[in-house]
């Protein structure tokens, strides 16, 4: 492990990969605006896009995909390439959890979260928001509508893939493997770097109404993957969480525009219970700030003081 690193400044960290980022959404929004215009979608004029056309909303799912990967994925990969000698998605967090049951005590802690993040949601929901702000929302909202618009068993299992499963992966290597990381080694907390990290991903989704309970969830990700030392915890959970909205929302699609109404006792009761499930989780692991980033200086023979 010694001499993992080409770039040992985590300020040379921070610099390349916010490069990197925003090449990459560059990149991804000139993909995105080619394939919709070549297949007739209208891209100065949103709101004039035929939601019920199944071809548009195909097209517009191909978009996600293409856009999921190359806006979060690549970035993280090419910062591991540039900042490390080898092993680059081992060290953006592709290995094994420090005890197996991380896994599912990720899965509990994000169930449990749901009370709790709907409270929050009707709180962000209660902050008054400049105009563009909610048009913004309102056309989000309409295209995950017909995107979770579903037919049969088939539709769903599509809808858990694009918008489930490929974000949950692409995120979590941007945002956790990479990004968290360098906050943590800039700041010298894991905490704040956790923090400053989940708010950097609510933000980046651009919906404002709910910034607090999806910086909240990105929080409680961060926790999971620092504690457990696998990037699969904080992926798994992450899916779960997206999985969970996508079949309630197909059977319910009000609650694409508002959150479910929680009494104030089940969001405290949901707080507690997913602090509780991380101090446990917590409590299980072995993970220190020197053994992450400090593995320069150690050796075979001091490697277990860490």
């Amino acid at each position: 492990m010694r001499g993992h690193l080409r770039i040992k400044s985590p300020w040379s960290q921070f610099g390349i990969f916010i490069g990197l980022l925003a090449a990459a959404l560059l990149f991804s929004g000139i993909i995105s605006l080619v394939i919709m215009q070549s297949a007739g979608i209208p891209i100065l004029r949103p709101a004039d896009m035929d939601l019920n056309d199944p071809h548009v909303v195909n097209t517009l799912k191909i978009v996600l995909i293409i856009s999921s990967i190359t806006a979060f994925a690549l970035p993280a990969f090419f910062y591991a390439m540039i900042t490390f000698t080898g092993k680059y998605f081992y060290f953006l967090g592709i290995r094994n959890a420090q005890r197996i049951n991380m896994y599912l005590l990720g899965i509990a802690c994000i169930l449990l979260a749901f009370p709790f993040v709907f409270w929050l949601g009707e709180l962000n929901q209660a902050v008054r928001l400049p105009e563009w702000m909610t048009g913004m929302e309102k056309e989000t909202a309409k295209q995950m509508q017909a995107f979770l618009k579903v037919n049969n068993g088939y539709d769903i299992l599509v809808n858990l893939f694009v918008i489930g499963l490929i974000p949950a992966v692409c995120e979590e290597l941007c945002f956790r493997g990479a990004f968290q990381r360098i906050m943590i080694n800039v700041t010298h907390s894991p905490w704040v770097g956790i923090i400053l990290t989940g708010m950097l991903f609510s933000a980046f989704h651009l919906q404002f109404q709910g910034f607090l309970p999806r910086m909240f969830l990105g929080i409680v990700l961060g926790a999971l993957y620092w504690y457990s030392g696998s990037l699969w915890t904080s992926i798994i959970a992450h899916f779960f969480n997206n999985a969970v909205q996508i079949i309630a929302v197909s059977y319910a699609p009000k609650y694409v525009n508002e959150s479910p109404t929680i009494p104030i006792y089940a969001a405290l009761l949901s707080g507690i219970a997913v602090m509780a499930v991380l101090w446990f989780y917590a409590s299980q692991s072995t993970i220190t700030y020197s053994r992450i980033y400090r593995v320069d200086e150690l050796n075979e023979h001091n490697q277990f003081l860490a």
